[in-house]
């Protein structure tokens, strides 16, 4: 669900990079009261698997479709819906920078649509009523991930529409966005609900960080996020994910051409530039056909590893930047 700058207008784009400043900057204020030094690391290697988890696409049986798990709920049930956010825009500034995955100018968008509504919206209005004391927690994850998946495909038809740069008819793009992204929160909900059992298992959460082991923790999710990065990678699905389906249904074409000027055009050079591993691959490799399967792509591999430590480098310095603050408002 990573929009592309090819659906956005300057105006949509600029307003929801404002959005999402809006929610990071208050959710930075927020962990400056509650932040502990052992959530930092924790928080960086659950992000670096989220970063991990959302290169392997799995397929929708009977669409043509795939699909892959956004991860904010993950993040929001095991961090905090504050440590979840910082920790998910961390995710999307990396894959926009580095791998061109979403655009630059679209990026407020997705940061809005795949981390505001799963840390703001599914996880205190969704999950913790359902969930309650915990008996009912698989139900309230899946239905949870379920609300997450379809406000974010809502917000981008609506962000698309009133854009208006591309021709995708509200009522045919929604009609198709909807349903496909009904059955990847399904399958995001069972995952994220096998995840947080067996971190749980472990002892974890988030509100009693002081009695986690977390090197040990930390240990086993790096590793977890290395596997399924370096090696799960292999066994992604080349179909197209929901929202290029759901491009494709709707306007017989997967990619919608974008107006190269402006602010577009800058950010569409400055990308390029940039993304050192474009679709996580040597030169886009990653999108060439290949006639085995699985797909023993390096750099898939190379992207995971690099891409994970560069999310953890992100999240330690954002972590850096609350506590250096946090310490001086203390002091003054």
């Amino acid at each position: 669900m990573h929009m592309a700058d090819a659906l956005i207008s300057p105006a949509v784009g600029g307003a929801f990079w404002a959005a999402s400043l809006s929610a990071i900057a208050y959710s930075s204020r927020k962990l400056k009261q509650e932040i502990d030094e052992k959530l930092v690391p924790l928080t960086g290697v659950l992000a670096a698997f989220v970063f991990a988890a959302q290169m392997i696409n799995f397929a929708i049986p009977g669409t043509g479709s795939s699909g892959h798990i956004g991860g904010g709920l993950l993040l929001a049930i095991l961090l905090g819906p504050h440590a979840a956010f910082i920790a998910m825009a961390s995710v999307l500034v990396v894959q926009a920078l580095f791998f061109a995955d979403g655009g630059l100018l679209a990026l407020g968008c997705n940061i809005w649509n795949l981390g505001f509504y799963s840390c703001f919206v599914a996880y205190p209005l969704v999950y913790r009523p359902i969930a309650g004391n915990g008996g009912r927690a698989v139900f309230a994850v899946v239905v949870s991930a379920i609300a997450a998946l379809q406000l974010g495909a809502f917000s981008v038809v609506l962000q698309t529409v009133m854009s208006g740069i591309s021709e995708l008819p509200f009522k045919v793009f929604v009609s198709f966005m909807q349903p496909i992204h009904l059955a990847i929160g399904i399958v995001e909900g069972v995952v994220t609900a096998g995840a947080v059992s067996y971190v749980w298992a472990a002892g974890w959460r988030h509100e009693d960080a002081a009695a986690v082991n977390w090197k040990k923790t930390a240990a086993v999710i790096l590793l977890a996020a290395m596997v399924v990065g370096g090696v799960f990678s292999w066994f992604a699905s080349s179909k197209p994910d929901g929202l290029e389906w759901s491009i494709g249904k709707t306007s017989g074409r997967e990619e919608i051409e974008g107006r190269e000027s402006g602010a577009a055009s800058f950010l569409a050079g400055l990308q390029k530039k940039t993304a050192v591993l474009p679709d996580y691959g040597f030169g886009g490799s990653s999108e060439q056909a290949v006639d085995t399967w699985p797909a023993h792509n390096t750099g898939s591999s190379v992207s995971a590893v690099a891409g994970g430590a560069i999310v953890i480098a992100f999240v330690f310095a954002a972590g850096f930047l609350i506590r250096m603050f946090s310490g001086r408002k203390k002091a003054g």
